[in-house]
């Protein structure tokens, strides 16, 4: 048995002339009903007359163009209007007439081109038209002829506002689309930013370091070793960012064979020891216990540390640094610092895009975050994110 909601799609899905041409045959049977018979629109007082071959000649031209009143709005106008003044001259009165406004309507709301032609058209056509019907009927003044025009400007009016409400909703989809294009777009570089330039500058540091080691295999060995981790991590969090990208990345064999990843705030560990084995001392403390569930809070907390051990490698080589997280029930704290005793040696600087990604994502929790220089010749970096549950 078929639903309602099937039925509606079924009907969606229906070319747009035979949606509308129901409406069309509906006023067409209504033309025919003996009750219904001379009870359409009547203006210049022109004596009724019975149902001949012309009169259904008329209805035809009236009922039948509804169907392409989307599609055609200005030749389905064109053929009412004719019928409409026919059926108006030869007095039949036909219920018929009622099609006028509908068509006028829909002309209103769907024509795109000559918009302003038609409704001079329409008006210069209508002056004549009520010319020959004062003259051929019973005499109507001036005032109703007035009044009728008005209400057949009210039905274009309506249509005109439903075309321009329907503008408005698709420029406003459109823009809502744009936005978030951009959102993602922005999403997807920052992401691109703290994980390639993070694991990238510590393999430049590594590849450095191992030039002066040529007289030391073992260390060379651990260098270059650090060097092969580095770039799979690299591989490894490229590939969880492609998954994010693309739902379909990674399926099959391979995904099976990838790395699993751990939640973000439990490789800090990890990520002071990579960055201890590109040669930055590094000093890491933790404190408390990470909440169940933090929202992105932890992921947050993850960029802070990954963004400042970066910057430690590429503007404050050698300097001790010192990491701390705090994890309290409602915020996340981070305080990352340099002492500025190192050798001051950079690798290739950056746009500072990092430490401004940093500020917008702690800002979008509602948190704090500030970059300065300390007093020794180093910087701080602290940031304040509170923990939302995502239960």
């Amino acid at each position: 048995m078929i639903t309602p909601h099937q039925a509606g799609q079924v009907w969606r899905r229906l070319d747009v002339t035979v949606r509308d041409l129901p409406l069309g045959l509906l006023l067409l049977t209504g033309s025919f009903v003996p009750a219904l018979h001379a009870n359409g629109t009547e203006i210049g007082g022109v004596p009724t007359r019975p149902t001949d071959a012309l009169a259904v000649v008329t209805i035809l031209l009236q009922c039948l163009p509804l169907g392409g009143r989307r599609r055609w709005p200005d030749v389905a106008l064109a053929l009412v209007t004719c019928g409409f003044a026919v059926d108006q001259l030869r007095g039949y009165h036909a219920f018929a007439t009622t099609a006028l406004p509908i068509a006028l309507l829909s002309a209103g709301s769907h024509l795109e081109r000559h918009r302003r032609t038609c409704v001079v058209v329409l008006s210069v056509v209508y002056v004549p038209l009520a010319v020959a019907l004062s003259r051929l009927g019973t005499g109507e003044s001036p005032e109703e002829f007035v009044t009728f025009y008005l209400a057949l400007v009210l039905a274009w009016g309506a249509g005109a506002w439903l075309r321009s409400t329907r503008a408005a909703e698709a420029d406003r989809r459109r823009r809502v689309a744009e936005d978030t294009r951009t959102a993602e777009r922005t999403h997807i570089a920052r992401e691109l930013h703290d994980v390639v330039t993070h694991h990238v500058t510590a393999m430049v540091v590594q590849a450095e370091a191992a030039r002066y080691l040529t007289a030391a295999p073992e260390r060379l060995d651990q260098a270059l070793t650090a060097v092969t981790d580095t770039g799979r991590r690299a591989i490894t969090d490229l590939r969880h960012l492609l998954d994010l990208l693309n739902p379909d990345h990674g399926t099959g064999a391979a995904a099976d064979a990838a790395e699993p990843r751990t939640p973000p705030v439990g490789r800090l560990l990890t990520l002071v020891e990579q960055t201890r084995r590109a040669g930055q001392p590094v000093e890491f403390t933790e404190k408390g216990t990470q909440a169940e569930s933090t929202g992105s809070a932890d992921l947050v907390a993850y960029r802070v540390v990954q963004e400042s051990l970066t910057n430690a490698l590429k503007y404050a080589r050698g300097s001790r640094t010192s990491v701390q997280v705090c994890h309290g029930e409602r915020e996340i704290t981070v305080e990352v610092s340099t002492d500025g005793s190192g050798s001051g040696a950079t690798s290739p600087g950056g746009s500072g895009r990092g430490l401004a990604g940093l500020r917008e994502r702690v800002g979008i929790l509602g948190g704090d975050f500030s970059a300065d220089r300390s007093s020794g010749g180093g910087f701080v970096v602290r940031a304040r994110i509170p923990a939302r549950s995502t239960t």
